[in-house]
């Protein structure tokens, strides 16, 4: 049977695009639980319910929950003291919930229990008088919260192998690791194997800080990559974990490019290509994968293919607060 054709605007026949889905893509457990916490919030305490930062790193998501009643702001002292605020999936620094306490606040805690775990791990670490090398991205909000679980000197930043190789740390100082959970698989691993070989000593968690939902992600793209001309990774440009999905695309020799919503497509990037892997960052909804099938299919026939690397059965509980 012959493949099926659109016509182009010259009239020539077009070939039909085939079109590989990565799975899992999409929402995680701990941007579904954010999510519906923010929605209970509002169900529960009534319009307005604050949230301190991007509930998630997505603006179809936040501009939802706009419309619900949610009023998104990057300070407490923004939030009247008598309405409830949530705090964001990334996770805050101590003195956010210490401030909230402070002021007899009303908050709800959104932050992921996986990063919440990197967080105590700070905390261990200091407890046992090592000092804590962060692998992370300087200014992301998961950074920032997490280096705030600390007193300031207790915890460094490095983001590449090169930072390791001119690391100063205290003289004589015991040394741990730990990381961001939305990092790139691949140069997390070269960045540890940097710090092990300078620092012998250093001790590491025991389970791996990048998260489930990261790692599989990018293993899906590592499926579908070299199999695709182009892939298309649905994400926000300030999501970490969207932005390495596009890494590891490039890395495996496959074009690739970050957009938020289908509008943002060229169709002059489907010349010449007839595979596109597709996928989505952990912040992005699946109707936004839908709204890049349809818009695709707008310009060529498609044929749709999921290619699964993993199955996802991850589900986070809600605070006790929604839930009583």
């Amino acid at each position: 049977m012959n493949a099926p054709f659109h016509a182009s605007e010259t009239g020539d026949k077009l070939p039909a695009l085939k079109l590989l889905v990565a799975a899992p893509r999409g929402f995680c457990a701990g941007v579904d639980r954010a999510i519906e916490i923010v929605e209970r919030a509002l169900e529960r305490y009534g319009e307005p319910v604050y949230v301190r930062h991007e509930i998630v790193h997505n603006k179809y998501v936040v501009d939802a929950l706009k419309a619900k009643g949610a009023i998104f702001v990057e300070e407490l002292d923004e939030v009247p003291g008598d309405a409830p605020v949530v705090f964001s999936a990334h996770g805050v620094p101590k003195s956010v919930p210490a401030e909230a306490e402070r002021r007899k606040m009303l908050y709800l805690d959104a932050t992921c229990p996986l990063v919440s775990k990197v967080h105590r791990q700070a905390e261990r670490q200091i407890e046992k008088g090592r000092h804590i090398i962060f692998i992370g991205h300087a200014g992301h909000p998961e950074v920032i919260g997490t280096m705030g679980q600390v007193e300031p000197g207790q915890m460094t930043l490095v983001e590449t192998v090169e930072d390791v190789a001119k690391l100063e740390v205290p003289e004589g100082s015991e040394l741990s690791f730990l990381t961001q959970t939305t990092l790139s698989v691949d140069d997390t691993a070269e960045i540890i194997a940097a710090l092990e070989a300078r620092f012998p000593h250093i001790v590491g968690p025991k389970a791996k800080d990048i998260c489930y939902a990261t790692s599989n992600r990018q293993a899906a793209v590592k499926k579908i990559a070299p199999a695709s001309d182009l892939v298309l990774v649905i994400g926000a440009p300030n999501s970490s974990n969207s932005l390495r999905l596009v890494e590891v695309a490039e890395r495996l020799g496959t074009t690739a490019y970050l957009i938020q919503r289908a509008e943002e497509i060229d169709p002059a990037w489907l010349e010449g290509v007839g595979t596109i892997g597709l996928t989505a960052g952990a912040s992005a909804p699946e109707t936004l994968v839908r709204e890049v099938v349809a818009k695709l299919s707008e310009w060529r026939s498609v044929e749709e293919e999921t290619f699964t690397a993993v199955e996802e059965k991850m589900v986070f509980k809600l605070p006790r607060q929604l839930v009583e």
